[in-house]
């Protein structure tokens, strides 16, 4: 982020940066609601610009489950051996080996003069119940990307993953937007 908002002459600075700040309720039902909450609710608290995102994997044969609660679906937040061992119990309770399934990102901006934008990003695919690839995190292992049919996303390379994720789309989508944001305010 830090490398393509440069252009801009925006400096990027973590939320670890600005100190302790109290974390931001994640109550909404849908992965925009979750973002924009965040991205405002940092906004005000620290009188900068933000960008925030929610996202999260739906998998088709669990009714878009585990959607919202990707991070916490087993019930601890961040517990990605939990989440994958809850993920493939589901599918075969379902009596499946696999099923659609599609990464899922919103990312909200939100700025102290009440500019606020809000993008989405999506990868296709399916997960399976036999993990493999040692890179990316969460439910990475076990997701094989359309872009990707032979192959799972903790396989690919940084860049590859940068090029179709859910994330990468949705970053692209809002540096657009940006672009035209501080391009019109560096022009005053």
């Amino acid at each position: 982020m830090e490398q393509l908002l440069a252009p801009l002459g925006v400096e990027v600075v973590s939320l670890a940066a600005l100190g302790d700040l109290p974390d931001a309720v994640e109550d909404a039902d849908t992965f925009a609601g979750n973002a924009r909450k965040k991205a405002q609710f940092y906004a005000e608290q620290t009188g900068c610009a933000c960008i925030a995102d929610d996202s999260g994997l739906e998998v088709a044969a669990l009714g878009g489950a585990p959607g919202v609660y990707s991070a916490r679906f087993a019930g601890v937040h961040g517990d990605d051996a939990a989440n994958n061992e809850k993920l493939c119990n589901e599918i075969r309770t379902k009596g499946l080996t696999e099923s659609a399934a599609d990464y899922r990102c919103a990312m909200a901006f939100a700025a102290p003069d009440g500019t606020a934008y809000l993008t989405e990003g999506r990868c296709d695919g399916k997960v399976i119940l036999t993990p493999r690839g040692e890179g990316g995190f969460g439910y990475d292992p076990y997701f094989i990307p359309e872009d990707y049919p032979d192959r799972h996303m903790a396989e690919l390379t940084l860049q590859e993953k940068q090029a179709i994720s859910h994330r990468g789309k949705a970053l692209r989508a809002m540096l657009k937007k940006l672009e035209a944001y501080y391009g019109s305010r560096n022009r005053k």
